[in-house]
């Protein structure tokens, strides 16, 4: 079987499809069925002409690619930012393939972008480039077709642009396009700490594994937006010492454990954990590789290389962000023997009650955060322990096991299907 060769080692295609062709070799997947699962289903770039608060026209770019229909409707976040590209887009899109597919829930891969600096915009101005960019793909969005989530730079405001946009062209009122809403207008209890919580829920099962306690794991944390903020939170409350965190404008450190709750206190004001007076400052590359029990980069993409791979100290990497270790630096974390809850099993406490969202608006009744967290934690043991013993079984590490377990479950359902032609 023809397999492809990474081309660099940062970028974000080249390095699933690395992971996917070492899966795909274990599974001994069929060449048809190899280039299925690599191609996306459907790829579109939109204009998006705006008329500007100073009265002139600009034309943003906008990209969704919808990865795979197989399993359910397309899913994925929609980021705004100036450094957007069509091969990052099509690399997201397949990991949410495999992340829906990892923890079992009936959906596809999606994920959009426009390629902006929302800082530089007005309120006025991104909710016209939204509901533009929305319009250009009304026909391929909906609650059975793709629905949106937020992602870098959106948020619960976008999410309500997009799906009053939406609901007025086809003229009633549809809370199951989007996920990730304001509560009153269908969004769910529990969403915003989903990603964290999950992440949470899978070290306790992983340091569980290795025989050590919640109480005298140290964790360093990269990244302090929603998903690094909500697992700090939630690992400090359930009795892990958080000992650093990082974020844009610098890093932290206390050995003997930082307050998260008057850190929250700080940042609320200051914006930035940079300055806590409860904690050393420390650069945020320094702290990357300082010793720990478990690292979490939660920041973005290639965080961890085969230039500093050989520096990380951690037992265990828990994967907030979306690919933030490569393919080559995978390889030396293991010789390290350093245990990776991958991104795709890791973070899918997202998605997961993102599809709890979807699933509680389609049937017109909302859960109690009890029910939310209950469910969210049945799913996301029974993944972990399902790769892991995929991971035992196989022989392989938890990533190689988490897409083989995916790839499986995505090329049963299109062999189930067959090829309509």
């Amino acid at each position: 079987m023809e397999r492809h060769e990474s081309k660099a080692e940062t970028n974000p295609f080249e390095a699933m499809v690395s992971r996917f062709n070492v899966a795909a070799e274990k599974l001994n997947l069929d060449e048809g069925l190899y280039q299925i699962l690599l191609t996306a289903d459907r790829e579109i770039s939109v204009a998006i002409p705006v008329q500007m608060d100073n009265g002139k026209l600009k034309v943003f770019k906008g990209y969704r690619v919808q990865h795979s229909l197989a399993r359910g409707p397309a899913k994925g976040g929609i980021r705004y930012a100036a450094d957007v590209t069509l091969e990052e887009i099509r690399a997201l899109a397949a990991w949410m393939t495999w992340k829906c597919a990892v923890v079992n829930i009936p959906f596809g891969g999606a994920k959009g972008g426009i390629i902006c600096d929302p800082s530089t915009l007005s309120m006025g101005e991104l909710e016209k480039i939204t509901r533009r960019y929305t319009a250009s793909l009304i026909d391929v969005l909906g609650p059975e077709r793709d629905v949106p989530a937020p992602d870098i730079n959106t948020d619960e405001k976008v999410m309500a642009w997009i799906m009053d946009t939406y609901s007025m062209h086809v003229r009633h009122t549809v809370t199951a396009v989007v996920t990730g809403k304001p509560l009153d207008l269908g969004g769910s209890v529990g969403r915003r700490e989903a990603t964290g919580r999950g992440c949470k829920i899978v070290c306790d099962r992983a340091i569980s594994r290795i025989g050590m306690r919640r109480e005298t794991t140290r964790v360093i944390i990269q990244g302090f937006g929603n998903v690094g903020s909500m697992a700090a939170r939630i690992l400090y409350e359930a009795g892990y010492q958080i000992i650093g965190i990082s974020d844009v404008h610098g890093g932290i450190l206390n050995t003997l454990g930082i307050n998260i709750t008057k850190l929250f206190a700080y940042v609320q004001e200051a914006k930035t954990v940079v300055g806590f007076l409860g904690a050393e400052p420390i650069a945020g590359k320094e702290l990357l590789e300082y010793p720990c029990d478990i690292l979490l980069p939660a920041a973005t993409e290639n965080q961890i290389t085969s230039q500093n791979a050989d520096r990380i100290k951690a037992r265990i990497i828990c994967e907030g962000a979306n690919g933030p270790t490569t393919a080559q630096a995978d390889e030396i974390l293991y010789d390290k023997k350093i245990f990776i809850i991958p991104d795709i099993l890791a973070n899918a406490g997202g998605v997961t009650v993102s599809y709890f969202e979807w699933v509680q608006d389609r049937q017109g009744y909302f859960w109690n955060l009890k029910t939310v967290n209950e469910r969210l934690e049945e799913i996301m043991v029974n993944s972990f322990d399902t790769v892991a013993g995929y991971a035992d079984r196989h022989g392989v590490n938890m990533r190689i096991a988490a897409y083989m377990l995916a790839i499986d479950r995505v090329a049963y359902t299109i062999r189930e299907r067959g090829i309509y032609a």
